[in-house]
């Protein structure tokens, strides 16, 4: 089979990085670069974690730093499902990037291009590096350059989000690295495929402290309730890109940091029930409380916090299906939920305001962007043949054949209730009379191209599902066996 060249895989995280410090100079040449770096960065990241996809589908690709091999040495390991991960990442930071190229209102200048491709930099490091302490590193890049974002507007309410946000995030990093402290005192290693070969010998209590640790630590991250209490602020208050981000790209890096926290490291088979349970909670408390919500971006915050509660319940399950599925419903939530804050952001700029009742009728005077978000809220709400179908399917059913009937029966009741708020909106955008002081300004050439890609890939992946499940499930089996991943990194003889 003809695959793709491939550069060095550590150009996905040294590039954007080297990019986000060059973009104060390149912008003295000329005051509309900056805008373009990170699409020009990304479109590499994107070429390359597809280039890299064949071969980690056959064996993880270990990359070594400055010659020292692991455990020693700190390495980059590129498996299917961090390569996956990779991909998506670099997917939605290219598409918010095109959306980036003419902003809604007036331009945010370099230090958002720079925070950007700081925030990417960081995710994509989360998902590729072997190493335990780098892995905290890169999740302390992503936040910072989060919690930096979140403030961006600088008003009030941003910056009260801004600070909440990083008052929990603080919280959570000082719980990772006691977590880590903890490992590494009782293992003498950081290399996390060593750390799973030698977890077996330390003493239980000491490994079990460190889980919660960590549970906790990546659960404010992977917006675990009752952990969650920055996201609906953080969202709601960040720029329209960025929110878009927080959903594709921040929360996917920080649920992958707990899956290969209870998955690999750890070995503690109580710690799957622990996590169905939350994610059942999680998602429960989330669709009751977007219900609630009068403003469309708080509504949206709280359903992807929904949607992280549905991946949880595939984790929790334990098994290569539901695991599967669980990496489905985050590639598509990747994909819609960025769909949903985009348009959003134009419905808000159209009506001038951030309230739901006030979008009423822009069906009818702006088709483009309520066809959009009419889009993504059936495909997030599982409509058949959209993508959100099959992957709610096959975590619903992974449910049922595991025994918890009342757990399926709970998480269908969370689909009904998404169901209910989003068709409300939906009802309103295209039953209701338009507001006489809506904008009349069209929606860009760029934003339209970037809403196109996702709503594109979107229906893609509900026609053809199992092309997708093809190559989630090498990712699911890559997390299930950990004996692979050992194996790829230390040569056991």
């Amino acid at each position: 089979m003809n695959t793709l060249p491939y550069f060095d895989p550590a150009l996905m995280i040294a590039l954007p990085l080297l990019a986000a410090f060059l973009i104060p100079l390149l912008k003295r040449a000329s005051e509309r670069i900056p805008k373009f770096v990170p699409l020009l960065i990304l479109g590499f990241n994107l070429y390359e974690s597809i280039a890299l996809l064949p071969h980690s589908l056959q064996k993880p690709i270990v990359v070594i730093i400055a010659a020292w091999q692991p455990p020693l040495g700190i390495n980059l390991t590129i498996g299917p499902l961090g390569n996956i991960l990779a991909l998506i990442i670099s997917l939605v930071g290219f598409v918010v990037a095109v959306y980036n190229i003419k902003f809604v209102l007036e331009e945010p200048g370099e230090k958002y291009y720079m925070l950007f491709l700081l925030m990417i930099t960081g995710a994509t490091g989360m998902v590729l590096t072997g190493d335990l302490f780098n892995l905290f590193v890169f999740l302390e890049i992503t936040s910072i350059s989060a919690y930096a974002l979140t403030a961006f507007i600088r008003d009030r309410n941003g910056a009260e989000a801004a600070f909440k946000y990083l008052l929990i995030g603080s919280i959570s990093s000082t719980m990772i690295l006691l977590g880590i402290a903890l490992i590494y005192a009782s293992t003498g290693t950081l290399n996390m495929a060593d750390i799973a070969q030698k977890i077996g010998q330390v003493d239980s209590r000491i490994t079990l402290a460190a889980l919660i640790l960590m549970i906790v630590g990546f659960g404010v991250e992977s917006e675990i309730f009752p952990l969650n209490g920055w996201a609906p602020d953080a969202y709601s208050q960040a720029p329209t890109p960025v929110g878009a981000v927080f959903g594709g790209i921040v929360v996917k890096a920080g649920v992958y940091g707990l899956a290969r926290v209870i998955y690999t490291i750890f070995s503690f088979q109580g710690v799957f029930h622990f996590i169905l349970i939350m994610g059942i909670i999680t998602l429960l408390m989330a669709e009751m409380s977007a219900l609630r919500q009068k403003q469309i971006k708080r509504m949206l915050a709280f359903s992807s916090i929904g949607q992280m509660g549905l991946v949880l319940i595939a984790l929790g399950l334990a098994t290569q299906n539901a695991v599967a599925g669980g990496l489905f419903q985050m590639f598509n939530h990747a994909l819609i939920k960025p769909l949903l804050f985009l348009s959003a952001g134009y419905l808000v700029y159209y009506s001038g305001s951030k309230d739901i009742g006030d979008l009423d009728g822009m069906g009818k005077i702006k088709p483009v962007t309520s066809f959009f978000f009419a889009f993504g809220a059936f495909a997030l709400m599982g409509l058949p043949p959209l993508n959100g179908f099959w992957s709610k399917l096959i975590i619903i059913s992974e449910t049922v054949k595991s025994g918890y009937i009342v757990l399926a029966a709970l998480a269908l009741t969370g689909s009904i209730i998404e169901a209910v708020y989003y068709l409300r909106v939906v009802g309103r955008l295209y039953f209701k009379s338009p507001e006489e002081h809506v904008k009349t300004k069209y929606v860009h050439a760029s934003a339209v191209v970037a809403m196109s890609i996702l709503a594109g890939l979107a229906l893609f992946a509900g026609l053809f599902p199992d092309v997708i499940l093809h190559y989630l499930q090498p990712a699911a089996r890559e997390l299930m066996d950990k004996t692979q991943y050992i194996q790829a990194v230390i040569a056991i003889k």
